[in-house]
């Protein structure tokens, strides 16, 4: 996906293993059936933090404008498809 790619995601995070960050499909069965996951993970992106899947904090991405951070959090919960 295009904002994953551009603001460096791809970097810590793959779609099917764990890189330094879980991998996406990983994201995607663990928050499967919150009904407040999309809430949550667009506050995750956007503020960073730590204690979800280790000690290793992600940073917070901030620059991201709420229209990329909703398009990516649902890309990650839908399991990042390789379609888009």
């Amino acid at each position: 996906m295009t904002v994953a790619k551009q603001n460096a995601c791809m970097g810590c995070h793959a779609v099917d293993k764990k890189i330094v960050g879980p991998g996406f499909q990983a994201v995607a069965k663990k928050y499967a059936n919150d009904p407040g996951a999309i809430v949550f993970l667009k506050n995750k992106i956007i503020k960073g933090g730590s204690g979800s899947w280790g000690v290793v904090p992600m940073p917070a991405n901030a620059k991201l404008n709420d229209a990329d951070v909703s398009l990516l959090a649902s890309w990650i919960l839908r399991g990042a498809p390789s379609a888009n």
